[in-house]
């Protein structure tokens, strides 16, 4: 059995201000850097023989808080990158979807569809995505390993594994900061979600409240 926890990166910046972070390389906030903490915590007794992480500083910071004060080796792993929000990296959401309401209707309604100009089309990040993290199993048959990655990465996972197909990508709910899901795969590479968005190694408060980022397109019909 190959065991890959996958987990999302901390709070950042893009996070408390609401932009399309994507590949941008935005910091941890001061609430990431505590959620961190807990993390470590939660990872100190799982067993781990290596760590990947998006090259992105919200997720390097990530991964060394899952090996903690351990010597495991950490590999930047660009496959795990987020998706390439294109002329929309770095905007805040609500001012983008104000103004281009048709781009906030697939992001709401039709996620599979979206394609931001001069970014990647959410049907090859979906792609992309399966086969990175395939290849990770392949290469470490039979270990147990941990990946730190990002909020539209691993709700495309999760589509993938508990829905099928892309097109139902609009059911699938996005994973919080710091969240873990648990792929295993068997001999023949088979895989099965154990679990998903798991966050109970947060206590209250740590979890900051904020509306889904399709709430904003709600402005748009008004």
């Amino acid at each position: 059995m190959t065991k890959i926890y996958i987990v999302r990166h901390c709070e950042a910046i893009g996070n408390v201000k609401r932009l399309f972070q994507g590949t941008s390389d935005y910091d941890i906030s001061e609430m990431g850097a505590k959620q961190l903490e807990f993390l470590t915590e939660r990872f100190e007794n799982i067993q781990l023989e290596r760590v990947y992480t998006s090259p992105l500083i919200r997720t390097v910071k990530t991964a060394k808080a899952v090996v903690g004060k351990r010597n495991i080796e950490i590999v930047p792993y660009k496959g795990l990158i987020e998706i390439d929000g294109g002329f929309l990296e770095g905007r805040p959401f609500d001012e983008t979807f104000l103004q281009y309401p048709d781009l906030a209707d697939k992001w709401n309604n039709a996620p599979h569809e979206f394609a931001p100009k001069n970014g990647e089309p959410m049907k090859l990040a979906y792609e992309r995505i399966w086969n990175t993290v395939l290849s990770l199993a392949k290469e470490n048959a039979g270990k147990t390993i941990a990946a730190a990655t990002h909020g539209g990465v691993i709700r495309c996972l999760a589509c993938r594994l508990i829905k099928g197909n892309i097109e139902q990508l609009k059911e699938v709910g996005w994973s919080d900061n710091t969240a873990v899901a648990l792929i295993e795969f068997d001999d023949d590479f088979n895989a099965r979600l154990v679990y998903y968005n798991d966050h109970s190694h947060l206590p209250d408060g740590y979890l900051p409240k904020r509306s889904n980022i399709s709430d904003f397109t709600k402005q748009v019909s008004k």
